[in-house]
């Protein structure tokens, strides 16, 4: 919840809402064609087909002769038949999606009834990139020490931090934001000469498709969001539920699963056992960090970070256990390489959070619910994602407000114990949202659900997504259980990420 101007051209950006309609934007933009082909040759990317599409670089001036590429990719059903259009995106903000659609390949009844879409949004992926010139401040220090020359270090990063993404970034970097994004995307289905689409998003993915019907009721048609932010409130807010969300998943899901397999992992009997384990071992990175075969460093900070990536999804807890254990030096056994995110996502995820929503606040209340939150929430409590955008120069943006009025519907999908997009925020934004429907995942901690092994869900989604059923009240499904150590829920996501890793995404 995907976090996270020096060199800025003169022009300040208009943003009252009497834009230059998209429509009148420029006949060139909407009479592109897009020439698809095959992503790769490689194994598994036999359904998949990828191509671009020109977009202006600002909305507000979209005759001023500067533009960006936008990469797509897309699924078509096997009889070339589609019954609908399913935009869908990933999150982050900042994540690209041009493998997402593969995922549904073992949904037949929406990847046979559907063309499937897969974006990378401005800034990130194979679209034109933001940058933060490879710097993170995220990973620098220990955001658990509030000593006062700590405090420098945590906070000073975060000021450098906005002047590096900015000044790396440059002009393009004030228009990547959600405003400018939807209406990429209204652009594309102009494209694709479609007079409605639907659309499909995790996490972030559900800030942009209620922004995309906020900004265009009539051209969205059923609106699937899951794994919910807060997107009726701001990214401040927004990210500030993390650190809740977060410690929930790891002491209600995480601990407890690693204690009953401690014949496996050595971490100890009880959760608590655990728990003392990390602590423990977390408080001899401070003193002395450890290098893993593979040469990852891992500080304090990381080990807080491998954790609470594992607790996205019941699949990863396994691999995040004997990461674990490896560092605290019960088990002997070789981890897998550390995922390491593109510095796009990153530059993405900072321009988005900082230019879409004003920041409240300064350095000093950035310290006070510093302070607060890491007597709270012994994971994630100090990450604070957005602070650099108490740094920020942020252009003038007022977004709309999303509230669902004009929308058709939407349905919105949510786990109990999300660890990333907690559930107190998302019944906030569906009681905001008009027209929307809850389904709310019993039992159930992941980030991210349909399509990733849930049938009741999978069910619920495909019968609106397909077949245009509203669910006339709010509903829920049960869970799926955690799986034992060398067994899977099958999670298509980790065959995604594979195949966008050897097509060099």
């Amino acid at each position: 919840m995907r976090a996270h101007l020096a060199a800025f051209a003169a022009v300040t950006v208009a943003t009252s809402l009497l834009v230059v309609p998209q429509a009148a934007a420029g006949t060139t933009f909407a009479n592109q064609k897009i020439t698809w082909q095959k992503c790769s040759e490689a194994p598994g990317f036999e359904r998949l087909e990828c191509g671009s599409f020109t977009a202006p670089m600002d909305w507000h001036a979209p005759r001023n002769g500067k533009t960006i590429t936008i990469a797509v990719s897309r699924t078509v059903p096997l009889n070339g038949k589609a019954k609908t259009t399913v935009f869908t995106n990933p999150g982050g903000p900042g994540g690209a999606g041009r493998t997402l659609p593969l995922i549904y390949l073992n949904r037949p009844k929406l990847s046979e009834n559907a063309e499937i879409y897969g974006i990378d949004v401005r800034g990130t992926g194979g679209s034109d990139n933001a940058t933060c010139g490879g710097y993170q401040h995220r990973l620098a220090t220990d955001w658990r020490d509030r000593s006062r020359a700590n405090l420098d270090l945590l906070y000073g990063g975060m000021e450098l931090q906005a002047k590096f993404c900015q000044t790396k970034s440059g002009e393009f970097g004030r228009y990547v934001n959600t405003e400018q994004t939807v209406r990429d995307l209204d652009l594309l289905r102009q494209v694709l000469g479609k007079k409605k689409v639907s659309w499909l998003g995790y996490s972030a993915g559900s800030w942009m498709g209620a922004y995309y019907a906020t900004y265009f009721p009539k051209t969205l048609d059923r609106i699937v969001l899951d794994s919910n932010t807060e997107f009726t409130e701001s990214w401040q807010k927004v990210f500030d539920n993390l650190p809740a969300g977060s410690e929930l998943r790891f002491r209600v899901d995480f601990l407890p699963w690693v204690a009953k397999y401690d014949n496996v992992f050595g971490l100890g009997k009880t959760a608590e056992e655990v728990r003392q384990n990390y602590e423990k071992t977390r408080a001899r990175l401070v003193e002395q960090p450890v290098t893993l075969p593979d040469g990852t460093v891992v500080t304090p900070v990381l080990l807080d970070a491998l954790i609470f990536a594992g607790l996205y999804s019941k699949d990863s807890f396994e691999g995040t256990a004997q990461l674990f254990a490896l560092i605290a030096g019960t088990l002997p056994v070789s981890p897998a390489a550390v995922r390491q995110y593109p510095d796009s996502i990153m530059g993405t995820q900072m321009s988005v959070l900082c230019n879409d929503t004003p920041f409240r606040g300064d350095r000093k209340s950035l310290e006070r619910e510093g302070n607060r939150s890491v007597q709270r929430y012994s994971l994630v409590g100090g990450y604070q994602i957005t602070g650099p955008c108490a740094w920020w120069d942020r252009p003038e943006l007022n977004l709309k407000r999303p509230n669902g009025k004009g929308v058709g519907s939407a349905l919105m999908v949510q786990s109990v114990r999300d660890p990333a997009t907690p559930l107190a925020g998302a019944q906030r934004a569906h009681a905001g949202f008009a027209n929307s429907r809850m389904l709310t995942v019993r039992d159930e901690g992941d980030h991210g659900i349909y399509g990733f092994g849930n049938d009741c869900v999978g069910d619920v989604v495909e019968s609106y997504l397909v077949d245009g059923v509203v669910p006339s009240r709010d509903l829920s499904c049960p869970g799926v259980p955690l799986p034992a150590p060398g067994e899977s829920t099958g999670n298509p996501l980790t065959k995604a990420r594979e195949l966008a890793a050897q097509a060099g995404w």
